[in-house]
């Protein structure tokens, strides 16, 4: 009953501020408990620090930390209702793999995330985050497991106290956290959902922000591309699926943040990338699709027989 409370000597502006304050709370609270029950479950089973299998707890909330709000909402469960706060968004570029790192977070609580960041740049990341933006880092979060570099979410969990890394459960790597498709990555008032958009790897996942506005493609699809499809259990007829079922049913204004671009571009739309893109849009055909990958004639990639094993351990290189 915290939206009815009312007092008449209080006025109206100030009731709606307080109003938003007590939901809040009450969403903090709530988050808190079951992450306080999360912890003493993992802690009386002795989980190890990184896992890469569910619990059946984790059903439900499984990640909190009292000084950095956020959450991994399981598919089925419902997000406790709260005003949206504005969102911040920053994309970030690493020059040497032509990589896009994603900042976002809740304007009002300063609950943030990094998705894709890569190694070589987290201090970067960091300096933007921590300095110049004042936000808490809740997770580091991966499209899949990548192979053009090492994930920098292995650094960030040494340099950030509390934060979690997040993977798929189906790429098979390392992480504090594995999420599937219907999931939720809650950062203060915003969240991301998860859809699972294998092809270009078997562990693909792509982040629907809570209104539809914007989509994080990873490989997946790229600006008028798509990622490859001839390695780490990838498959031409998965993606073209997978695009077509879970990003071209997006609305058309949909913003696209892939995860890499070779030419200077930021973004695209998904009604632009239905109609414009050369492999996937314009009414392309499975067939067609197919064997415009299967003729790519691309190059090994040089870092993944460095990137992927690291990338398998949450970012983490062979000692050896």
């Amino acid at each position: 009953k915290i939206k009815d409370w009312k007092d008449p000597k209080i006025p109206k502006k100030k009731h709606d501020t307080m109003n938003r304050s007590l939901i809040k709370l009450s969403s903090f609270v709530s988050y808190s408990s079951v992450a306080l029950a999360s912890r003493q479950h993992q802690a009386s089973n002795k989980l190890p620090h990184f896992t890469n299998q569910h619990t059946s707890f984790s059903r439900t909330i499984v990640a909190f930390h009292s000084n950095m709000p956020g959450a991994v909402i399981r598919k089925g469960e419902t997000a406790p209702s709260s005003e949206k706060a504005k969102l911040g968004f920053r994309q970030l570029f690493d020059d040497e793999s032509s990589t896009y790192t994603y900042l976002l977070w809740d304007t009002e609580t300063k609950d943030a995330i990094l998705v894709d960041p890569v190694d070589i740049q987290v201090d970067r990341d960091l300096k933007v985050a921590q300095e110049e933006l004042g936000l808490n880092v809740v997770y580091g979060v991966n499209t899949h497991a990548h192979a053009d570099h090492i994930t920098g979410t292995g650094l960030l969990k040494q340099k950030v106290s509390g934060l979690q890394s997040i993977i798929s459960k189906e790429s098979g790597a390392m992480a504090d956290l594995h999420i599937s498709a219907g999931d939720k990555i809650a950062f203060g008032s915003r969240y991301l959902e998860a859809r699972h958009t294998p092809g270009h790897t078997a562990g693909c996942l792509s982040y629907v922000l809570d209104d539809e506005s914007l989509v994080l493609t990873g490989d997946t699809m790229l600006i008028l591309g798509c990622g490859r499809t001839d390695f780490q259990g990838g498959s031409a007829e998965t993606l073209y699926e997978s695009v077509h079922s879970q990003l071209f049913s997006l609305p058309d204004d949909c913003v696209v943040y892939p995860a890499h671009d070779y030419k200077g571009r930021t973004s695209s739309k998904i009604g632009d990338e239905k109609a414009n893109n050369p492999r996937l849009g314009g009414g392309k055909k499975k067939e067609e699709f197919v064997e415009i990958m299967n003729n790519l004639g691309l190059a090994y990639p040089k870092k993944i027989d460095v990137a992927v094993p690291a990338n398998m351990r949450c970012g983490v290189p062979d000692v050896e």
